[in-house]
């Protein structure tokens, strides 16, 4: 395992454990009937978490630049492996961005500053809106570490194939030498 896989596996897991905390507050949503204090303590965790100080909102942008960034140089290699295991990592991981710039960043600011039309139903709905663009970026994340996973089983694997391999042909020739 190499520099950018760590990349890859350690803001992967940062993200996954950001959406985790938040799934605390979206589960009362989703999962379970909502009631009006599921709703207000989802709106007070997503309200604390739209004034964050600026330096945790830069975190954790940079870090997505960050997994990004180690998925693409993974993909310079262009073996199988790469084309399969890191094309879908990326292809995940750009899922879950997307999901956070169309669904969770709209939707924060709607709660934020609502119209004067939005009634409780409607805040209700846009906190169960952001709640299932967090589980489907949930989803891709497992999923990149699932790719990643796979490519170091499959890695491993085939190294040891090999070395099956070699050592076969060091017996096989050990043995030609010695009926000559």
């Amino acid at each position: 395992m190499g520099f950018r896989h760590a990349v890859v596996l350690s803001t992967s897991s940062f993200f996954l454990g950001v959406l985790f905390i938040t799934f605390n507050v979206d589960y009362r949503l989703l999962w379970v009937a909502p009631t009006p204090e599921a709703a207000q303590a989802a709106s007070q965790y997503y309200l604390t978490f739209y004034n964050a100080p600026t330096a945790v909102k830069n975190l954790l942008h940079s870090l997505m630049g960050v997994g990004l960034i180690g998925l693409i140089s993974k993909l310079h290699k262009w073996d199988d492996s790469a084309m399969f295991f890191d094309g879908a990592s990326l292809v995940a991981f750009l899922a879950a961005v997307v999901l956070y710039l169309s669904v969770t960043i709209p939707g924060l600011r709607t709660i934020v500053e609502p119209l004067e039309t939005e009634t409780e139903s409607d805040r209700i709905e846009t906190l169960r809106v952001i709640g299932a663009g967090n589980t489907m970026a949930i989803v891709c994340l497992i999923g990149v570490l699932a790719m990643q996973a796979g490519q170091e089983y499959a890695r491993r694997y085939e190294q040891r194939e090999l070395a099956k391999i070699a050592a076969e042909e060091t017996v096989k020739g050990g043995e030609t030498r010695k009926t000559k």
